[in-house]
């Protein structure tokens, strides 16, 4: 990241907090932004392009392309540097699924980066004496954390993937932690969500709040040093640079100090899984997602595999919102029933996914009134955390990544191991603590998703791509459980030959089975759509807020044209490039 970089961040803060903006885009205000072929290509972009949550993570990628760097490269680049400028999302105390596309090899393949349990946890950890739910030891502090797999992404995708070594592609995300990022409105946000479990750790409260612990003004300056140690010894020694070594002491050190379990065994035995992604046929387009210990790609293929027996063109707005609310209704009933870890538990994913079961659950929804829940006889659904990020990027050779990376909750436990600047992962919440009981969400999980050693929680996370003859498509999301329905609503946009703008702006609801109420967006719906919806039988709530801050890519194979987009609601940058790689 060039200094000049973070000094242009520093002023469009300034006039953004001038005019009550909350995004930041050098070019565009609404955050796209568009280039036009030179010329057209079947075969690979005529562009790059980037869209992520932070203008610095998206500068640090495109940095990278400019360097000689592939896509890979430039992803290791965007999500180390969202580790440090969005603290509160994701980072190297965390983990994540990659989906990415090796455009020599003509693959697709799915890396699942996701947290795992501690060997030392068992499936009553968070309970009491008398059989309760501990909420406070399972969502804040060392015990709430699973074992990161970040950090080992980073070396998976540079060893086997990339072109670059990691001492330049985390080059940047080291210089912003030790110079420090401008605090903007979204980071304030975040931290007023989470600001009385960043004071209980003194780490936590000396590196992300003001000299007083609280909320730090615009444009004061975040400075992590012992995050930029921790990440210079990744850069220099790869896998052992975390995992073992000084930082692996240290880690546990500090987590066994505040009461968690981890070893230094648990670092040292952690392992990345390649998987083969969710692969589905849509009226012409084949989907590509993210399969478990992911419940998004088996979820959206359910939902239109149910989608696709119906002509969507000729409903209105109500029966069509209908239509799609009862396919959501039934992919969720499936996703809280069956899913889980797929090294644990059997997940039936080709039944899950067949078109012979989206034809009976088609049969199933009478068009004129909505399903009871309950009349499907699955069991309660679980949720997680809802503070996520997503990047999305594309080279000029055809390569690509659609990302999304987590630490669940804002801050994750809040903890922040002193001498390493790794703000810790809750992700342990996102397992079943006890079979019918709620998690931090007020849902209910099941035995699939139970505590075990080693094993890793059920996601939501969704990093997806569309592909048919004429168009390349990558999209994802952060959201907890509206992932999948926000995925899914974006890629009927495109369907619907929508820009990519548009897929990012859409209007948003959202059902998962239970509780039995579409949620939305304010201004979704008119008020004659609200009332044939009630009409139905359907229960709505305006959530009161914008959610979910998609980041989206779209080649168009055709005319050769690269365009990308970030959510308007949030911080984010797209930007596209004539950058040629080596």
């Amino acid at each position: 990241m060039l200094p000049s970089s973070l000094n242009t961040l520093k002023i469009s803060i300034a006039l953004s907090a001038l005019i009550g903006l909350s995004a930041c885009a050098p070019t565009k205000t609404n955050n796209n932004e568009t280039a036009s072929a030179a010329n057209t290509s079947s075969s690979t972009p005529s562009q790059a392009a980037i869209a992520s949550a932070h203008p610095l993570a998206t500068q640090a990628g495109m940095d990278i392309l400019a360097q000689g760097g592939n896509a890979f490269d430039a992803a290791v680049a965007v999500a180390a540097s969202l580790g440090v400028v969005e603290p509160y999302s994701a980072g190297i105390g965390g983990g994540g699924f990659w989906l990415i596309h090796d455009a020599k090899a003509d693959k697709n393949i799915f890396i699942d980066a996701r947290e795992k349990a501690p060997a030392a946890a068992h499936a009553d950890l968070y309970l009491n004496q008398d059989g309760s739910v501990n909420r406070d030891a399972a969502v804040n502090g060392a015990l709430a954390a699973g074992i990161p797999g970040q950090a080992a992404a980073f070396v998976h995708l540079t060893d086997h993937y990339g072109k670059l070594p990691l001492k330049k592609t985390l080059a940047a995300a080291i210089q912003q932690a030790n110079e420090g990022f401008p605090v903007y409105h979204h980071f304030q946000k975040l931290v007023g969500y989470r600001l009385d479990n960043l004071k209980r750790y003194p780490t936590s409260a000396q590196t992300f709040l003001s000299e007083i612990q609280a909320i730090p003004e615009i444009g004061y300056v975040i400075k992590q040093p012992d995050l930029a140690w921790t990440l210079q010894q990744v850069a220099d020694k790869g896998f052992d640079g975390f995992y073992k070594g000084e930082s692996a002491r240290r880690l546990v050190a500090g987590v066994q100090a505040a009461n968690g379990i981890w070893t230094l065994d648990d670092l040292a035995n952690y392992n990345i899984i390649e998987r083969d992604p969710i692969e589905i046929e849509y009226k012409g387009h084949k989907i590509v997602s993210a399969p478990p210990p992911s419940s998004g790609g088996i979820a959206i293929a359910a939902m239109l595999n149910m989608l696709s027996q119906y002509d969507l063109s000729t409903l209105n707005n109500a029966d069509k919102t209908h239509l799609i609310v009862e396919a959501m209704r039934r992919a969720y009933k499936d996703r809280a029933e069956f899913l889980g870890d797929p090294d644990f538990v059997e997940v039936p994913t080709q039944e899950l996914i067949s078109l012979e079961r989206a034809k009976n659950y088609a049969a199933s929804i009478d068009m004129n009134k909505a399903t009871s829940s309950l009349s499907l006889k699955g069991p309660k659904n679980i949720q997680e955390g809802f503070h996520t990020t997503h990047f999305s990027v594309l080279d000029k050779e055809g390569n690509r990544v659609s990302a999304t990376l987590s630490i669940n909750l804002p801050f994750g436990s809040a903890f922040t191991v002193p001498n390493t600047g790794v703000v810790l992962n809750n992700e342990m919440d996102d397992f079943s603590a006890k079979p019918g009981e709620p998690n931090a969400y007020g849902l209910v999980g099941n035995a699939a998703n139970a505590i075990a050693p080693n094993k890793r929680p059920l996601s939501s996370m969704s990093p997806s791509f569309v592909e048919n003859d004429d168009a390349v498509a990558l999209i994802g999301t952060p959201g907890g459980s509206r992932i999948i329905t926000m995925v899914m609503l974006g890629m009927l946009e495109h369907f619907d030959n929508k820009p990519v703008g548009d897929w990012v702006g859409r209007s948003r609801f959202h059902h998962q089975y239970l509780p039995d109420v579409i949620q939305h967006e304010p201004n979704t719906f008119s008020a004659a759509e609200i009332n044939a919806l009630e009409s139905k039988g359907h229960k709505l709530k305006n959530i009161g807020r914008e959610y979910g801050n998609m980041q989206a890519i779209l080649w168009d194979k055709n005319s050769g044209e690269v365009t990308a987009a970030s959510d308007p609601r949030a911080f984010g940058k797209s930007q596209v490039s004539e950058l040629v790689t080596e």
